[in-house]
């Protein structure tokens, strides 16, 4: 069945998931993170796109964007190749980390615009994974504050006040009062422990990583290739907890 072709946003401005392919984790790291920012940086300024907000998840990205000429679906694509081709070199894999056709919303009114800047910026604490909307590192919230790098920040605090100060105090009220909206989502995945990875060797009659080094190949991959299909196991954590080769994870199917 053919692809049905995205609705153009009537005002251009799109919520947009990424997400990992399979489930997977696509941020090991902080030097991850960094350089998907870096990337979204280096395309705004090729591509010519206005960045309203973004949220970084380990296996999911949420970015609120205006689209310039360049349609936004070239736009996602020149961003998620350059990454993929850093990703794949940094830990010596290939073929694709991203699912193939990227999630998207039209945001179309400026009540809309305002409930998706909140929840994407609400994203980690409604995931339970801070205490409160600033703790995150990886949400562009505090670029409205100040520390802007790559976030155009004028339009979301205009909706409150021509005046900067006021629209900054009466944004900070917005941003960390509860609320209800529903907006494009992808469901979370919670990472498991390293013990927790452990605990599931063992269910599998594996007491130890020693004895699953000592295992013949067929019967490792199985036991490997099972705890691969477990939601929140990184390969590079089952790695890391096996002494097993990522490239070596990675090829198990």
């Amino acid at each position: 069945m053919p692809r049905v072709a995205r609705r153009k946003s009537i005002s251009g401005i799109y919520h947009v998931i990424l997400r990992g392919i399979n489930k997977q984790t696509i941020f090991e790291d902080d030097e991850d993170k960094g350089r998907f920012l870096e990337t979204l940086k280096k395309y705004k300024e090729l591509c010519n796109y206005q960045l309203y907000s973004y949220c970084l998840m380990d296996n999911h990205i949420h970015l609120l964007m205006r689209e310039s000429d360049e349609s936004i679906s070239n736009v996602i694509k020149r961003i998620s190749s350059s990454y993929v081709y850093w990703y794949n070199l940094k830990y010596d894999r290939c073929g694709h980390l991203f699912q193939e056709r990227f999630k998207s919303e039209n945001v179309e009114t400026k009540t809309y615009f305002m409930n998706v800047l909140r929840y994407i910026h609400q994203n980690p604490l409604k995931a339970g994974l801070t205490r409160n909307v600033f703790e995150s590192k990886w949400t562009s919230l505090n670029e409205y504050f100040g520390n802007i790098n790559i976030v155009d920040t004028d339009l979301g605090l205009k909706q409150f006040s021509p005046d900067k100060e006021t629209a900054i105090t009466l944004f900070n009220h917005f941003m960390t009062e509860h609320n209800e909206d529903q907006c494009l989502e992808y469901k979370i995945i919670a990472r498991k422990s390293d013990d927790e990875v452990r605990e599931e060797l063992e269910k599998l009659g594996i007491p130890s990583t020693s004895v699953l080094q000592a295992l013949e190949r067929k019967s490792r991959d199985e036991a490997l290739g099972r705890l691969k299909e477990l939601s929140g196991i990184s390969v590079r954590q089952l790695s890391r907890i096996t002494g097993i080769s990522r490239s070596v994870i990675q090829r198990i199917q």
